[in-house]
């Protein structure tokens, strides 16, 4: 049976604090929402099921969990709420840019004036039951570099009257992740990283200015976790079924065929000391640099308890790391 780590795989916040490297993403569990037709969610979830892995990620010792305002229409960061609450050893990231409709469960556009900044994050605090939010991010990913500039004055008013612990960006764009360096409270970039996508350019940025590097889809959205094969579908509710631009791993609800190729070539490498393929693809994201913190997402406490075991085991061997750079090179 799996217990709580003693890992020494930690890394120490802006606050001080010392948590593992590893924190649960919780678009997932927020359920459906969609733009029209098109889905924006994973499917449909049990808010009961959400709440006992989230239960489960803490006595492991999960102390880091990222949501979005947006995510279930405001759903993920209810859930969470329910699950913590304003448990202070507990840090939860949420973000702010996109706007929706709790009731329909649509999405109706982004948004980045300060009227709007202050009234998503009275939505969250109150969603969340917080008196702080510990780390809020602006989400809108190739916002307009020059126009930035007024949305973090805003997040540093808030941080100034305690609304908010910390602020950073989401975005992929390494002049975006430079821009508001040196800000009091500007503390993180969350970007795309995994074994498909090492994104060397943005990790110099990070490593050079003191940043954490939050890592959104580490799994690179389930295919790093074997569970797909050229003839599984995902559901009709499902994200990895839409039609997006920037949906790459998945192609009409099914993987990618050079994903499953590039996926092929590393396996036995991420494999290796008894991991996982999750397992695996966690522990190459902390050897790549110090500063890694990747948010797998979850809906189960075994996905949960898969993604925690990583711990134990901590990053991969530098002989295994060249081995996959070589791997990926050939395909």
């Amino acid at each position: 049976m799996l217990t709580k780590t003693a890992s020494s795989t930690t890394l120490t916040l802006w606050n001080g604090r010392e948590v593992p490297r590893l924190g649960m993403g919780c678009w997932a569990i927020g359920g459906p929402f969609f733009a029209g037709d098109t889905p924006l969610g994973w499917g449909d979830v049990d808010d009961d099921e959400s709440v006992e892995a989230i239960n489960r990620a803490i006595e492991l010792g999960i102390r880091f969990f990222d949501t979005a305002s947006n995510y279930g229409a405001g759903h993920s960061e209810e859930v969470l709420g329910r699950a913590i609450g304003n448990r202070d050893d507990i840090v939860i990231a949420t973000k702010f840019g996109f706007a929706t409709n709790s009731e329909t469960k649509q999405a109706t556009g982004a948004f980045a004036d300060e009227a709007f900044i202050r009234r998503s994050v009275e939505t969250s605090l109150r969603r969340l039951k917080r008196d702080r939010l510990d780390l809020l991010q602006f989400h809108l990913n190739d916002f307009p570099l020059e126009q930035s500039d007024a949305v973090f004055d805003t997040l540093e008013a808030l941080r100034a009257e305690g609304k908010i612990d910390a602020f950073g960006w989401s975005t992929d764009f390494t002049d975006r992740a430079a821009r508001h360096v040196g800000r009091q409270g500007y503390v993180s970039i969350q970007h795309t990283m995994n074994v498909f996508e090492p994104v060397p350019e943005m990790i110099s940025v990070i490593e050079g200015k003191g940043l954490i590097s939050i890592n959104r889809g580490p799994l690179a959205m389930g295919l790093l976790t074997g569970k797909f094969t050229a003839d599984k579908a995902v559901g009709a509710k499902d994200v990895r079924g839409a039609a997006l631009d920037w949906m790459v791993y998945f192609k009409d609800g099914r993987m990618a065929p050079e994903f499953a190729a590039r996926l092929d070539a590393v396996r036995d490498l991420l494999t290796s000391g008894g991991r996982t393929l999750t397992q695996g693809a966690l522990a190459w994201l902390w050897a790549r640099s110090p500063r890694t913190l990747p948010i797998p997402g979850f809906r189960t406490v075994a996905q949960v308890e898969e993604n925690a075991g990583a711990l134990v085991k901590g990053p991969l061997p530098a002989d295994v790391m060249a081995g996959i750079d070589t791997a990926l090179a050939r395909v």
